[in-house]
């Protein structure tokens, strides 16, 4: 375990020693931001139209924070490929995967060294927008458990996005390259489920299978399914096991 964290420590010192987790944290706090204030005004202006008499009443988790968080899926699409681009692009680029292969550490240990300085990144950018949450609870009254739940589908999302971006950039010399066929393939992951419904029975099942947000929209009504839960750590076991498998052959290459 030790060698895990020293592993993730190294991984997050070296995303802050260049810009790229400054760009990135800042990045994802200003578009955030952005649909927070949007969100909101949307949220405001239809309250005041639902105030008049026989209007009914509005929700602020169901018209506000909820298409927020989705949204906020959609940032991660874009901005974790960035992430993960590099994490073993750089190294054979450098020349140090060498080294780092020789050392006195499984594959294991890289893997999830790696994995874990990658997810305590997307961590951070996550915490940054817990200040716009905390804001809304001062000033208004939405309902924490939906949040919290929410966070814990980005959380889970997001793990499953950098799995697959460790396995690519495993494959590749080229930040570029490694950052481009990551996106390409979250992307599909993302878009595979509206193609459901021109599928057959059993095509059904494979997309659905294969969907990485039928199961986030739950996360964000506040509904916990252990089912989702169990999905995404699969999901995320089986990327680590790929990329443990790619390394390994690099190994033997080497």
């Amino acid at each position: 375990m030790g060698n895990i964290l020293a592993i993730a420590q190294k991984e997050v010192k070296s995303y802050f020693a260049s810009p790229i987790a400054y760009v990135i944290i800042g990045f994802f706090a200003l578009v955030f931001g952005w649909f927070y204030f949007v969100a909101l005004d949307y949220f405001m202006r239809t309250s005041m139209q639902m105030g008049m008499p026989g209007q009914g009443q509005v929700n602020v988790n169901t018209m506000a924070i909820r298409p927020l968080l989705q949204n906020v899926s959609v940032v991660a699409l874009f901005v974790l490929p960035l992430i993960t681009m590099r994490t073993y692009s750089e190294e054979k680029r450098s020349g140090t995967i060498e080294l780092l292969l020789t050392s006195p550490v499984t594959d294991f240990q890289i893997i999830m060294g790696k994995f874990l300085g990658a997810v305590a990144l997307y961590v951070m950018m996550l915490a940054v927008t817990t200040i716009h949450m905390g804001i809304l609870f001062i000033y208004g009254n939405p309902e924490w458990k939906p949040i919290v739940t929410g966070y814990l589908g980005l959380l889970l999302m997001g793990a499953s996005f950098i799995s697959i971006g460790l396995l690519i950039s495993s494959l590749t010399k080229n930040q570029i390259v490694a950052g481009m066929v990551t996106f390409a393939v979250l992307l599909l992951l993302w878009t595979v489920g509206w193609m459901q419904e021109s599928a057959g029975p059993m095509g059904q099942k494979v997309l659905q299978a294969l969907s990485l947000t039928d199961r986030f929209d739950d996360f964000t009504k506040g509904v916990i399914d252990l089912k989702h839960v169990v999905y995404y750590l699969s999901f995320i076991s089986f990327g680590l096991f790929l990329t443990a498998k790619s390394v390994d052959s690099e190994r033997w290459r080497g």
